[in-house]
């Protein structure tokens, strides 16, 4: 015999059943039954009360980054609602399987402009997997197990569930439902062994093998099987940002990072290869540059479990359709053992060059104001390199990428794709809790901090364990570096005024210090990492540091400059 119950109890109920043990979320009116029935869960629901809803959702993509699992943030109607638009675009961008659950008004006063009533679901299916209100309490445990289905399956993304509020008041003989099929949607499609073939082919064929590593060897836990490949053929690779933990940054065969900031080497070589396999990574803008240039003498591989992202940016020469924890096994079953030593050794030249010209500079300054890069380095040396990177979006984003190391995957949480500038603090704050065993470090620059700041009090509170230092340049750098590049160093409207973010730091009962010269940061990083709970670090930046190399806007992806 079924029970009867609340929807909303049934709502709590459903999440259970899909294994959530963490909820980032904010209440207001319209989900406050919600809320109700969350209170007699909160042994097995940890709910982590943010202190805005946007910050809500980066926790929930931090949590999920790192940990594999889908990340869950609730809120309220209206403007509750309307806040998360920015984390479910960032989600989607990104592939980050997250479900986002907003109360809503009832159905009986939906279209009347009722108090907090916004249109949910046309707002944010554009942005989202899949987007559906609940109107009705016994739809409750079918939309959550499809929910949770759609955002962990195939290319993995947001999904938002518009929860009326009668559906969470009504009662319903509820029932757990498990869904692992949806007619017409092919999550996982069935590999083409022709198409197999001829990859294994040309693989065998190249003389110049290259491949690039994306987000979705991660997403895929492919880590293994895109190592034997990858060492089976001595292909030579280079990771896009949501990929650089894919491989650990020792090994031998990892030429480092492409696109934009990236490294010389790859970005060099990508239009030398006379193969190039790109493995779950979009051809996006920052890694290509100008397309008219890009690999045009190579013939392109590409493995992707999106079939929309063939041929969108790059014509490429092979598709192989599915998940790349399949096809490359696949493909590496047919692969020839291969050496490659003379094409590998090509790319050392342009490692030497960059490290003489760009790296040493960076990371061994003899003099002067405190440099992005060494502090960052430091730091990731001091974790034994074993930390996870959290960063905000800017010249923190790019020093952070470029000099922390990674022997561990799941390793990177940032906002790659749209470019979340207040990112950071939050999903920091979800990664503690997707990763607790696990030091967390957050990069983020004084503009970015701003934007979400309000989070230490998410911090405060759960005491989390975020390592967050402060690169303030007193600028909005990257913004900068731009001006002085492009704009005739008119510095219009980002240099920062910026507060006094010890005595901030004070308020929320978060230790915190500040290292201006050289000879005080090694020691205040260890008094940061042997701190017990969160720690702000900030360290006073040269104002005019700059992110090299860069390849300019437009430019081809091999024209970098090593100095402005």
């Amino acid at each position: 015999m079924t029970e009867k119950i609340t929807g909303a109890e049934a709502m709590m109920r459903s999440l259970e059943n899909e294994g959530v043990d963490v909820l980032f979320g904010y209440p207001g009116g319209s989900i406050m039954p919600t809320y109700d029935a969350l209170y007699n869960h909160k042994k097995t629901l940890n709910h982590i009360l943010v202190r805005h809803e946007q910050g809500a959702v980066h926790a929930a993509q931090g949590y999920a980054r790192v940990s594999g699992k889908v990340g869950c943030a609730i809120v309220t109607s209206g403007p509750g609602a309307t806040n998360t638009i920015t984390g479910i675009a960032d989600a989607m961008a990104d592939s980050t399987p997250i479900v986002v659950i907003c109360g809503q008004v009832g159905v009986a006063v939906l279209g009347t402009d009722a108090f907090q009533e916004v249109d949910v679901v046309g707002i944010t299916s554009p942005a989202s997997k899949w987007s559906y209100q609940i109107r009705r309490a016994e739809d409750i445990a079918w939309a959550v197990s499809r929910a949770f289905y759609i955002a962990k399956s195939g290319r993995p993304g947001p999904v938002v569930l518009d929860f009326a509020k009668n559906a969470q008041t009504g009662l319903v003989d509820y029932q757990p439902e498990h869904i692992n099929f949806i007619r017409s949607y092919e999550p996982t499609p069935q590999l083409n062994t022709e198409k197999i073939k001829l990859a294994a082919k040309l693989i065998n064929d190249s003389v110049k093998p290259f491949a690039l590593l994306g987000q979705g060897v991660e997403l895929g836990n492919a880590h293994m099987e895109v190592r034997e490949l990858l060492e089976k053929a001595q292909i030579p690779f280079g990771s896009t940002i949501l990929g650089l933990s894919d491989l650990p940054y020792d090994h031998p065969l990892n030429m480092g990072m492409l696109g934009m900031h990236g490294n010389l080497g790859p970005n060099v070589m990508t239009n030398q290869c006379d193969v190039l396999l790109a493995i779950g990574m979009r051809f996006d803008d920052r890694v290509t540059g100008n397309l008219k240039t890009y690999a045009k003498q190579a013939k392109i591989i590409h493995f992707d479990i999106d079939p929309s992202e063939f041929n969108k940016n790059v014509k490429i020469d092979v598709d192989i359709l599915g998940d790349c924890k399949d096809s490359i096994p696949a493909v590496s079953a047919l692969v020839e053992p291969a050496k490659h030593k003379s094409w590998i050794e090509g790319f050392k030249p342009y490692a030497e060059k960059e490290y003489n010209k760009v790296i040493d500079k960076a990371i061994h300054p003899q003099d002067g104001p405190l440099l992005m890069g060494e502090v960052v380095s430091k730091i990731s040396e001091a974790t034994n390199n074993e930390a996870i990177l959290v960063t905000d979006v800017g010249q923190n984003q790019m020093f952070g990428c470029r000099y922390f190391k990674y022997t561990k995957p799941h390793s990177v949480v940032t906002s790659g794709g749209i470019g979340t500038m207040g990112f950071g603090l939050p999903a920091a704050i979800g990664a503690t809790f997707g990763a607790p065993e696990r030091t967390v470090c957050l990069f983020c620059g004084d503009g970015g901090l701003q934007m979400t700041i309000q989070e230490l009090g998410t911090i405060m509170e759960q005491q989390s364990p975020v390592k967050i230092i402060l690169l303030n340049n007193n600028f909005l750098g990257n913004v900068r570096q731009w001006q002085a590049m492009f704009f005739k160093r008119h510095y219009s409207f980002t240099p920062m005024l910026n507060p006094d973010y010890e005595l901030i730091a004070k308020a929320y009962g978060i230790p915190s210090q500040t290292v201006i010269e050289r000879k005080d940061l090694d020691s205040a990083i260890k008094n940061m990492l042997t701190t017990e709970g969160p720690f702000l670090l900030q360290c006073a930046i040269m104002e005019e540091d700059n992110v090299l190399p860069m390849t300019p806007p437009g430019a081809n992806i091999d024209e970098m400059l090593l100095e402005i």
